[in-house]
């Protein structure tokens, strides 16, 4: 059955899941298919396993008017001020998990978490990520802020700028002088950034609003919602290049970051775009240069066949960029919600 699902389209680890096993289990059935199925499972019960009478007991309790809207952290203890011990609280949890009542327990609405809406990138000035990281000064507990725009299909840097502060007002002049550097108009251009106060205060906003830009926030405390922006700080603060000591003023954070962003632009071979230059990609030069390293490739291959065992490296042209793409279980859901 699982091999069916799976060529019919579906991925082995959900159809492993319906089943009620492990990928890892079927994939060793494969590479022993004469085994068989070798799993044994608990030959005696746990000498601790609760009774049908202590079971039925805590599920009475639980599930009382009293303590109905609490959580089994909360019942333990309340239960033990009155000198009563049921059981321990993963042993509730899991027994309310097997009764399909591992639910929201109280009256207030239960918490909701919504990813940000997808957004899809197939030329330049489409979809923008923008952050501020921090610069170390020469006195503890002192930065500077380096506030940094990107394109992420190209993954260039279309802005930046460094301040002593942050603030909505200093985000919506760079902005500003972003969409000016890039020769646009800001309409139907995305912005993404995440849920800080220089993102989201009034003077940013009104900003956006103004020019048309379409602003999209990441969830709080969730990085990987804005993963452009969290890269591009990694590679600008591993760098051979970032400097062992703090900046001494304002100025020399500004001179390093612009030599960084100069680099970063047209010599940096950026992975994500198949090692092309982030310049490049927005001038739409990566298509030749690609088909360039294709042509090389395939020559290679031509001249001495025998070195190659398959087929040569991939270097098409990657044509869209994807920020926050739904899983494939929410296409599920949105599939049979259609």
């Amino acid at each position: 059955m699982i091999t069916e699902a799976v060529a019919a389209g579906c991925r082995l680890e959900p159809a492993c899941e319906f089943l009620g096993l492990s990928a890892r289990t079927v994939q060793r059935w494969e590479q022993m298919p004469l085994a068989g199925d070798q799993r044994r499972g608990p030959k005696t019960v746990p000498g601790n396993k609760l009774t049908s009478e202590e079971r039925t007991e805590l599920l009475s309790v639980v599930n009382s008017a009293e303590y109905r809207d609490s959580s089994p952290s909360k019942i333990v203890p309340a239960l033990a001020d009155e000198g009563i011990y049921l059981a321990s609280e993963s042993t509730i949890y899991r027994i309310l998990k097997e009764e399909n009542l591992l639910t929201h327990r109280s009256r207030s609405r239960a918490a909701t978490h919504h990813r940000p809406d997808p957004f899809e990138a197939i030329a330049p000035n489409h979809v923008w990520s923008w952050d501020i990281t921090y610069l170390k000064t020469l006195v503890t507990g002192m930065y500077f802020y380096l506030y940094l725009v990107m394109d992420i299909y190209s993954r260039k840097i279309v802005g930046w700028e460094v301040h002593e502060r942050e603030a909505s007002e200093l985000s919506s002049l760079l902005m500003q002088e972003a969409l000016a550097e890039e020769g646009i108009d800001g309409k139907d251009l995305v912005v993404h950034s995440d849920n800080g106060g220089p993102m989201k205060g009034a003077t940013m906003l009104v900003t956006l609003q103004n020019l048309g830009v379409i602003p999209s926030f990441s969830r709080p405390s969730v990085s990987d919602d804005n993963p452009f922006s969290e890269a591009l700080f990694k590679t600008l603060k591993y760098c051979p290049c970032y400097p062992t000591k703090p900046f001494t003023d304002l100025e020399e954070a500004k001179v390093w970051v612009r030599e960084f962003v100069r680099w970063y632009n047209t010599q940096h071979l950026h992975s994500g775009i198949k090692f092309v230059t982030p310049e490049q990609r927005h001038r739409g030069e990566d298509t030749r240069i690609l088909m360039n390293r294709k042509h090389v490739y395939e020559e290679a291959k031509r001249s001495n066949p025998a070195r190659w065992s398959g087929n040569t490296r991939n270097w098409e042209v990657i044509k869209s960029v994807r920020l926050n793409p739904l899983r494939e279980n929410q296409k599920a859901d949105i599939s049979c919600a259609a």
